[in-house]
């Protein structure tokens, strides 16, 4: 899929990521999704599916937080308070920490909230706003949410979908119970 270049671009990338990622999860086995079985997003690291979720929950949070910020002038931490661009890996550990109470549904409920958040979000933006001028140095606006939101899900699904064909199951027949 092209870079989204106008609102409406972006919802849809948003909406189909998310749609064709949430289909992908359905028929995960409850009893595997807090098996390590990833590569984790820092160098050496293991995840499981929980975590792969936590961290999608994580940066879209991040993504409602810097938009509300910005909105009422306030400054930004980016990518986070405490965390530094080149500390992406520790800032991926502390959303696994925050998702390892929850369960895989109650992540995936996480995590279609906040893209529904999101989503709401952008219906009260218009191109201009999006794209028509730098919003954190030389990235639009339009463009930190499509590499925090579309992208990331496009990334998971991959992952999911690598994961599934490596327990040598077609994509769509495993089942939940």
């Amino acid at each position: 899929m092209a870079i989204p270049q106008n609102k409406q671009q972006l919802i849809e990338a948003i909406r189909l990521n998310y749609s064709r990622l949430e289909a992908d999860l359905a028929d995960i086995p409850i009893a595997r999704t807090r098996e390590a079985s990833l590569a984790g997003h820092a160098q050496g690291t293991s995840m499981s599916l929980s975590d792969l979720l936590a961290y999608l929950v994580g940066w879209n949070r991040l993504v409602i937080k810097w938009c509300n910020a910005k909105a009422r002038g306030l400054p930004v931490d980016f990518p986070e308070t405490g965390y530094k661009w080149n500390e992406l890996g520790r800032l991926a550990q502390r959303f696994y920490t925050e998702g390892a109470g929850l369960t895989f549904i109650q992540l995936r409920e996480q995590l279609a909230c906040v893209n529904a958040e999101i989503l709401a979000l952008l219906e009260h933006e218009t191109d201009d706003s999006l794209y028509g001028r730098p919003w954190y140095e030389r990235y639009s606006k339009g463009r930190m949410i499509q590499l925090n939101t579309a992208s990331p899900y496009a990334n998971a699904r991959k992952r999911v979908r690598q994961w599934k064909k490596a327990l040598g199951a077609e994509p769509t027949s495993l089942r939940a119970p």
